[in-house]
């Protein structure tokens, strides 16, 4: 059973701020890319009305870690793997990794947790089981793949160094947990 997915993107002009850096909240929407390939490789759709159930995911976290911005053009690899799975809801963690370079780098980490919910005939939501024909094509990560973020080897596990304005690299330490960007170390 899956507990894992990939995805790649390229960062395109839209996504980016006046800087040419990705904006923040495009994280989020390529998460959102990511979680919905997902849906398809296991034959189904995020939006389970199309699958026959009256029922949506409505998200009720999302949080992203950044460590290095993406810029116009990077090409950016995310990493779904779920995380918890429980009976009404399934919370993923993300890794996105910078592609393009001469070795692929993380840049982010993020989260996002989703309840599956039945809506009601006075129009409000109510939490119910995830449907068993999802919920038993879908299994929660290793715990030392969670903890590592990576199911592909040791070399996620460098530590990152970003390069200063005069051209010195910093090291932020470990890929786990994530260090917040500062105009600083830009």
């Amino acid at each position: 059973m899956p507990y894992e997915f990939q995805v790649n993107r390229r960062v395109e002009f839209s996504d980016t701020d006046m800087e040419g850096i990705m904006h923040f909240s495009n994280f989020f929407r390529f998460m959102e890319t990511a979680e919905h390939a997902f849906f398809r490789s296991l034959g189904y759709s995020v939006v389970l009305s199309r699958n026959g159930l009256m029922l949506c995911l409505p998200r009720v976290r999302a949080e992203c870690d950044y460590t290095a911005p993406l810029r116009f053009e990077d090409e950016v690899e995310v990493h779904l793997l779920v995380e918890k799975k429980s009976r009404r809801s399934l919370t993923y963690q993300f890794r996105f990794r910078q592609l393009n370079g001469s070795s692929p780098q993380e840049v982010a980490r993020g989260r996002l947790t989703v309840v599956c919910v039945e809506r009601q005939s006075d129009g409000s939501l109510k939490a119910v089981a995830l449907p068993d024909p999802i919920a038993d094509r879908i299994e929660v990560a290793p715990q030392g793949v969670l903890a590592d973020g990576s199911s592909t080897g040791p070399e996620h596990r460098r530590p990152l160094a970003v390069k200063t304005r005069g051209g010195r690299a910093v090291t932020l330490g470990r890929r786990h947990p994530p260090h917040p960007i500062s105009a600083s170390n830009l």
